[in-house]
């Protein structure tokens, strides 16, 4: 069972930005779906963004343009970037990494609800 646990969250400005790490217990090759998810207080938990093991990528359409998903390029990557910049308010949230492999060759879910592997998360505050 892998463990995922992120890092680099804190307490920025709007406008500024920050990256959130994701690492691993193992490699990440092996999972076809890497994914982050944000959830504001009291709120429900929101897709991110998500990277597939070929290289395909989604963003939520609140972040793209601003955030950048990426994993290291070892041969055995066991890290999960998310480059956050020009940060808003509303970016403000727990911000968690998740991992599945999808069922055949289908796509990369954005439902939290599909992924199997969970962080306990970082916390990301955008001060106006």
């Amino acid at each position: 069972q892998v463990q995922l646990e992120e890092s680099g969250g804190g307490s920025v400005q709007a406008g500024g930005s920050l990256r959130l790490s994701c690492a691993a217990s193992e490699s990440i090759y092996g999972f076809i779906c890497m994914a982050w998810f944000r959830q504001a207080q009291g709120k429900e938990r929101d897709f991110v963004s998500v990277i597939r093991r070929d290289g395909r990528i989604n963003y939520a359409d609140s972040v793209r343009g601003r955030f950048t998903i990426s994993q290291d390029s070892a041969a055995n990557p066991k890290f999960l970037y998310l480059q956050m910049n020009s940060l808003k308010p509303e970016d403000t949230g727990t911000y968690y990494c998740a991992t599945y492999t999808p069922v055949g060759n289908s796509y990369c879910s954005t439902s939290g609800g599909s992924y199997t592997y969970w962080g306990q998360g970082t916390q990301v505050t955008v001060s106006s």
